[in-house]
């Protein structure tokens, strides 16, 4: 077995079509062909199904999908490691972060970063907390950004706290409680409140703060998307707790404003979470060291 053998059966597996991923790997349709039987061989089963002119993985063929996808990641990260040696502030960043730190933190904090190191590749994926877990079980990113508010094995992972983020209550500027200075969240039981499903950090952070208070909310609707939330917020079709990240622009120009919720504070903490074991590249390695020197030069322009 070798890495050009699991190449092309990841990525015929992806594609399913011989002819595509022979393309794909510059070879023959019959030299493909070979690759493929070799590797069968040598596993000692059938990776793919072969159904009149159709190819389907196996179960095998799923499970070792798995395997080959790690070894292959593994094995690039170490050419990249590698590569790497001789300067830390060139190579590639691959890390993982949920929705709002992707959309509404790392922009900025990449912009800092590559005034400094503007050679450094970053590759970001943004999905559900779940999903990225997967992600860093299948070593396909490096390290996680992550609400601390997600259950994690502290000894399995290494979690390093390094943004805190507030919560806030919004309502559209022609809401009747815009006119009040101060609300309670007793206000809130009836008003229409706009939260994401169930399955959300941020829905299960919000409603534990609730049932502290015993506070129940009669009137949900739930929205998938952040930025389908704040939109509806603005067009006056009920309030929501937001992490100010996300809403800091509308607050500033009018469009949204902030509601101050008594003595109440919804703030949770925002930290990189990686494999306790897992030696980083020197790009990665430096860039999160340096997270913590971004976030206060990121304060500082706020």
């Amino acid at each position: 077995m070798n890495f050009n053998q699991l190449q092309a059966f990841l990525t015929l597996a992806d594609c399913l079509n011989l002819t595509e991923t022979a393309n794909i790997m510059h070879c023959s349709q019959p030299a493909m062909t070979q690759k493929i039987q070799t590797l069968e061989q040598e596993m000692s089963t059938v990776l793919f199904d072969r159904i009149g002119k159709r190819m389907y993985l196996t179960r095998q063929g799923e499970e070792f999908r798995i395997y080959a996808s790690q070894l292959v990641n593994t094995l690039s990260a170490a050419h990249e490691h590698l590569r790497q040696l001789d300067n830390p502030l060139k190579g590639t960043v691959t890390f993982g972060t949920s929705h709002f730190v992707g959309v509404y933190l790392i922009p900025e904090l990449l912009s800092l970063y590559k005034k400094r190191a503007p050679d450094v590749i970053f590759s970001i994926e943004i999905r559900t907390s779940q999903q990225l877990l997967q992600k860093l079980e299948g070593n396909e990113v490096e390290f996680l950004f992550l609400s601390d508010r997600i259950p994690l094995d502290e000894d399995r992972y290494r979690l390093t706290d390094f943004y805190h983020d507030t919560l806030v209550l919004v309502c559209s500027p022609n809401h009747h409680l815009a006119k009040v200075s101060q609300c309670q969240l007793a206000d809130l039981r009836d008003e229409p409140f706009l939260i994401k499903p169930s399955g959300s950090a941020t829905r299960s952070f919000i409603f534990k703060k609730l049932d502290a208070e015993n506070i129940k909310l009669n009137n949900l609707i739930e929205i998938s998307s952040l930025e389908a939330i704040k939109q509806c917020v603005i067009h006056n079709l009920g309030v929501s707790i937001i992490s100010r990240l996300a809403v800091s622009h509308e607050i500033a120009t009018g469009r949204l404003v902030e509601l101050h919720i008594g003595e109440m504070i919804f703030k949770r903490g925002i930290r990189i979470v990686q494999h306790a074991e897992k030696h980083m590249p020197p790009a990665t390695a430096f860039f999160m060291k340096e997270i913590k020197f971004l976030v206060d030069g990121l304060n500082k322009t706020r």
